[in-house]
């Protein structure tokens, strides 16, 4: 899609902390209007939508579960409502368990991961597509689905039910983008390495950035900055025919 970003409304799942949101400040930044969705923290969401507003940008929080459709639905609702016809989706929100072998996890947990990672992703880019695509009178925008490393390696012995979650976004990212190619809408990926960011202390490993850094070709955790980068330069239109491909921001890896 073209025309000024002022003009674009941004939704960001999981926007309230990590890579979310580096990716909420920096599309504010750029001019985007933003819902910063969250599912808990409704301080941490508020705290990016002051830190938007005060820096003279247009953002608000949305409290949404993405396992489940009807807030998803309703956020869509909200942000429209309140910002304007949604035309970039990133789907961040994502989980993790605590890190172990496959023969110890519960069902419950494998449905979760992917009641989240999985149908969430794809019901949000489904209200997306509904509201972007010119089949359906809209005027275009893009859809950016946060992947993994672990999709590529496979993550064994920590979490391979996250990677297989993943593998999944890989696979829909590259379907959809055909799908939609020729109704206004771009579809790509961003597949972080080893970030910075507190969800490894959910999966029992708040030190796995520095303990893995040495397996890491440049020697190093990437930021939730740098992910944000490519993040925005795919909705960009400096990106404009590029679609259904997944970026690896993993330094190396």
């Amino acid at each position: 899609m073209t025309g000024s970003s002022g003009d674009r409304v941004a939704i960001v799942t999981g926007g309230s902390r990590g890579i979310g949101r580096a990716c909420a400040l920096m599309a504010a930044s750029r001019g985007y209007k933003v819902c910063v969705n969250y599912i808990n923290n409704e301080d941490a969401a508020n705290k990016v939508v002051a830190e938007i507003c005060d820096a003279g940008g247009n953002a608000i929080a949305v409290k949404g579960d993405v396992a489940i459709e009807t807030d998803i639905i309703d956020m869509f609702a909200q942000t429209t409502s309140q910002l304007g016809p949604v035309t970039d989706l990133i789907n961040n929100a994502g989980i993790l368990d605590q890190e172990g072998r496959l023969d110890g996890f519960s069902a419950e947990r494998i449905a979760r991961i992917i009641a989240v990672n999985v149908t969430g992703s794809i019901l949000c880019a489904r209200e997306a597509v509904k509201a972007m695509s010119t089949r359906h009178g809209g005027k275009g925008g893009t859809i950016v689905n946060l992947s993994s490393v672990a999709a590529s390696m496979g993550a064994p012995g920590v979490y391979v039910d996250y990677a297989a979650s993943k593998g999944a976004i890989d696979t829909f990212t590259l379907g959809l983008a055909r799908e939609v190619a020729n109704e206004g809408i771009r579809v790509n990926g961003v597949r972080p390495g080893i970030i910075d960011t507190d969800i490894h202390g959910s999966g029992g490993s708040p030190d796995r950035v520095e303990a893995m850094k040495h397996v890491i070709p440049m020697q190093r955790g990437g930021s939730s900055m740098e992910v944000a980068e490519a993040v925005l330069w795919l909705m960009s239109d400096e990106a404009g025919y590029i679609t259904g491909t997944t970026i690896d921001v993993s330094g190396g890896r």
